[in-house]
């Protein structure tokens, strides 16, 4: 029996990513998570069937010419170590949401929702067409920083 990759390895890698995929496309941050783990696995099980078998790279013990490829191993492991903060990062902020919301889903923003509503009444765009200079366009004019408002005598 050989230890190389087959048909049913790629199977698995195909179905490990597609259900991540799928699960990466819902609102559940906890769903996200989990989509993010899997694509992970899927990913490293894929770079892993794409060296070359063999033994053990160990120079002295084993011939060269009968020596595993060490370099996915070595991606393998860097993509651990990134998934695994990643996930961290994530349950963090999955954490945080349910802490301060009691739910874990990213609601819509409210920018996207006026777009939507904009769209439905198919109202014209409000983007900015007048050629005007940035400083006397009063969409453009930032507010003034902290050393310009204690400058003015401001609050600051």
């Amino acid at each position: 029996m050989s230890a190389g990759a087959n048909l049913v390895s790629f199977v698995a890698i195909g179905v490990l990513v597609g259900c991540g995929v799928t699960l990466l496309l819902e609102r559940s941050l906890s769903r996200i998570l989990l989509g993010i783990i899997l694509i992970g696995n899927g990913v490293n099980l894929l770079i892993i069937f794409g060296g070359r078998s063999g033994r053990a790279p160990v120079a002295g013990v084993t011939e060269p010419d009968r020596m595993s490829d060490a370099l996915p191993q070595a991606m393998v492991l860097t993509a651990i170590v990134i998934t695994f903060g990643f996930t961290a990062f994530l349950l963090a902020i999955s954490y945080r949401s349910w802490y301060l919301t009691g739910d874990d889903e990213v609601p819509d923003d409210l920018e996207d929702q006026q777009i939507v509503r904009r769209a439905a009444r198919r109202e014209v765009s409000t983007a900015d067409l007048g050629g005007e200079p940035p400083e006397s366009d009063p969409e453009q004019v930032d507010a003034p920083a902290p050393w310009q408002r204690r400058r003015e005598g401001g609050p600051g």
